[in-house]
């Protein structure tokens, strides 16, 4: 075993029995390497799709601008709502039927991150547009060992018919690397844990695991001998904050471990869990926050995108007292209970995503400050209401800074119909991958920095 640079670098990666485990930055870095680092902190782009639109009263900021009030369904952000921006009057066009009739909800997962018309079919004959997280990765994802990063929550199918005459294909996925390239999310945490950290190919890692679980050995284990062997380079202060990172790792192996003792699911629980993943679906949200912190912390990846669920998932939330499913729900008519039902169902993913933006303010960042003053984080649906299945003034807001380049802390309102994707072309050019279009943008987003 040895560590694979000299003098310490950022690049540092510490490996043994198929791992490779690379650390976050260091004060310890040599000044050459510092400096010429320090003057390129990467930033990083996620983001997170929520299913069946939102209780918009509930959601949406009586205030416009700086100090603006959170309602009922984003309080969950009160410690991190000065690095977000909620942006109210957002339009997905292309998510409407536009002609092709009803599949709102296929519509809405494919248009989020590309903003272009699904062809209807269910057929192999499928094609949309190329999402703006992997125009990024396109242009900049050769800079780390992942291009980017496709989590999930549920499994979702790549065939068949699911909504109305469209594929399965559109439902359960967000990224799309070409027209007819849907890019497959990875629902099983361990997998994930086992991708980002292992060494060599995806066969040779999946022999390593089993290796690994056979001596019942954790993998940082294997590379404790590189990891002694670095303390005595370390300044005292950074030898406190290598313990520390892998102490945090070893905590998210520790939880994956746990999953195989969860108990199994009740037969009338009438939605899809991958095998190998949690049972509490809070706990599998956060497990997968923590995989996207820890691969933009070791600079795995610099883009990854979210799935809490498929479109028009069906989910139920047992575990916040809602046993009806969340798209029958969605379907509310005005009724008031539905409407209270919706709401903790909005809040309950608003906390999964404030969970992930305080991981990541907490998370030290190579510039100073932290992962999340150097990322954007945009996070909603492509419905605004479940029962009106509406495009118009969807529920997007920002979190993060954009490296200094978003005024963040802040509701702001944009004119009627303005495309979604202006805000992704503004995002790519904050990230450095500026583009002249995407989907049916028709300019930037004007208003994220004063």
């Amino acid at each position: 075993m040895s560590i694979r640079t000299s003098p310490i670098s950022r690049r540092t990666v510490l490996r043994g029995l198929g791992v490779s485990l690379a650390l976050p930055w260091m004060e310890s870095l040599a000044p050459s390497v510092q400096a010429a680092e320090a003057t390129q902190a990467p930033r990083r782009m996620a983001f997170i799709f929520v299913p069946n639109g939102v209780h918009l009263p509930d959601w949406t900021p009586q205030r416009l601008g700086y100090g603006f009030d959170l309602p009922r369904t984003l309080a969950p952000l009160r410690r991190v709502q000065d690095d977000v921006t909620v942006i109210s009057g957002l339009t997905h066009d292309k998510g409407r039927a536009n002609g092709d009739g009803a599949g709102d909800h296929a519509r809405s997962a494919s248009v989020f991150l590309t903003g272009s018309q699904p062809r209807k079919t269910n057929g192999a004959d499928i094609r949309s547009g190329i999402s703006v997280d992997q125009v990024a990765a396109q242009a900049a994802g050769h800079l780390t060992r992942f291009p980017s990063l496709e989590l999930g929550c549920e499994p979702g199918r790549s065939a068949g018919n699911c909504d109305s005459g469209y594929s399965c294909a559109y439902s359960s996925n967000i990224a799309w690397s070409s027209e007819a390239t849907p890019v497959g999310k990875e629902t099983n945490p361990r997998f994930v844990f086992s991708r980002l950290f292992g060494d060599g190919t995806p066969r040779e890692q999946d022999k390593n695991a089993e290796r690994r679980e056979a001596l019942r050995k954790s993998m940082l284990d294997y590379i404790s001998e590189d990891a002694k062997r670095l303390q005595l380079k370390l300044a005292e202060a950074d030898r406190a904050k290598l313990d520390e990172y892998l102490n945090g790792v070893r905590e998210v192996e520790r939880r994956i471990e746990r999953t195989d003792d969860d108990p199994k699911l009740p037969d009338d629980v009438d939605y899809p869990i991958p095998s190998g993943t949690p049972s509490d679906y809070g706990e599998h949200i956060r497990l997968m926050c923590d995989m996207m912190v820890l691969a933009f912390q070791t600079d795995r990846t610099r883009i990854a995108s979210f799935m809490f669920a498929d479109a028009g998932s069906n989910r139920s939330y047992r575990q916040i007292e809602v046993s009806e499913g969340h798209h029958d729900l969605s379907h509310h008519r005005g009724d008031a209970d539905k409407h209270a039902k919706l709401q903790k169902i909005n809040q309950f993913h608003v906390t999964q995503l404030a969970y992930l933006l305080e991981r990541l303010k907490a998370t030290p960042d190579v510039m100073g400050g932290s992962l999340l003053d150097q990322s954007m984080v945009c996070y909603g649906s492509a419905i605004s209401d479940g029962n009106r299945h509406n495009n118009e003034n969807l529920p997007l807001l920002l979190a993060g800074g954009g490296g200094g380049t978003i005024d963040s802390g802040r509701h702001i309102r944009v004119a009627p119909e303005t495309p979604a994707c202006n805000l992704f072309m503004s995002m790519l050019d904050r990230f450095g991958t500026p583009v002249d279009f995407v989907g049916d943008s028709t300019g930037r987003l004007s208003g994220l920095q004063i």
